[in-house]
């Protein structure tokens, strides 16, 4: 029943803290760029404005594209925090992602059609560290179930401190924030207009626009886990400094090509990740 309730909390609150979350980003975002920014509930109004919109779809395949990524990333979302597989939980992520690529791949649009290859590069990029997330958190605590994790008396940032600073760095890539937004940003100095996104408008482009509100949720949820046993209060400070991090690191940063960020983040895999997992294994004997 726990784990109904905390599915069902997801599914419902995920959208306004996502949207929450998103508002602050833009607030601090401009005071770091010396700006006053727009409100809070910005993100709001422009979700129900482009639900407002007409749809004009280039071809019918991207609103179904469109509403198959925002239904499984509520899919790994409820899983995670309905206390589910943790390893479901990622290949759900996956796919959510590989469903955005398909719709932006659908229009023939040079520039979604570069912006669905970069991001296919920064998938690339992040998955092996996230699979090294999982299979870490199941060597420390003997489970893939989060509710086990999350139950676990010792702190797993604690016993996997590389696999959690893996975790972070390529946090920064699935959130697509600088130095790693190669396939879109949420700033003005993306030269491939929006990249990713640049052919969904109206309402499909609301529907993205809310999968990205559950991703965020859903990622700053798995940094949380590893925090859980510091205390419910330590662990939000840790998932707010984090965050506030990310948000410092996209407005200081320049972009980096995707050559540099495949390869930074498979290195911090297997120096950070997979280093960690050899310690932990040895260290059981």
């Amino acid at each position: 029943m726990t784990g109904l309730v905390g599915a069902v909390a997801f599914v419902v609150l995920a959208p306004v803290v996502g949207g929450l979350i998103a508002g602050l980003d833009r607030i601090l975002s401009a005071r770091l760029q010396a700006r006053v920014g727009p409100p809070v509930l910005q993100p709001f109004w422009d979700v129900l404005k482009l639900l407002s919109k007409r749809r004009a779809l280039v071809t019918v395949f991207q609103e179904y594209y469109a509403g198959c990524f925002l239904l499984f990333a509520i899919v790994a979302g409820a899983i995670f925090f309905g206390g589910g597989d943790l390893l479901l939980t990622v290949f759900s992520l996956a796919l959510a992602g590989v469903f955005l690529v398909l719709g932006a791949y659908a229009p023939n649009s040079p520039y979604s059609t570069i912006g669905a290859e970069r991001e296919l590069l920064q998938m690339m990029a992040y998955e092996p560290m996230l699979l090294i997330a999982a299979l870490g958190c199941f060597m420390a605590t003997g489970s893939f179930h989060v509710d086990a994790i999350y139950a676990h008396p010792t702190a797993l940032v604690g016993r996997l401190p590389g696999v959690f600073l893996g975790l972070l760095f390529v946090l920064t890539i699935k959130l697509r924030k600088s130095p790693f937004d190669l396939s879109a940003s949420h700033h003005a100095h993306q030269e491939l207009v929006r990249g990713l996104t640049t052919e969904f408008s109206g309402p499909t482009l609301a529907l993205v626009e809310v999968g990205h509100w559950y991703e965020t949720v859903l990622l700053l949820g798995l940094v949380y886990l590893f925090l859980a046993a510091l205390g419910p209060w330590v662990a939000l400070a840790g998932v707010v400094v984090v965050y506030a991090l990310e948000v410092l690191a996209d407005n200081i940063f320049a972009r980096l090509t995707w050559r540099v960020t495949v390869a930074s983040a498979w290195t911090v895999a297997a120096i950070l990740g997979a280093t960690n997992l050899l310690a932990v294994h040895y260290l059981k004997q």
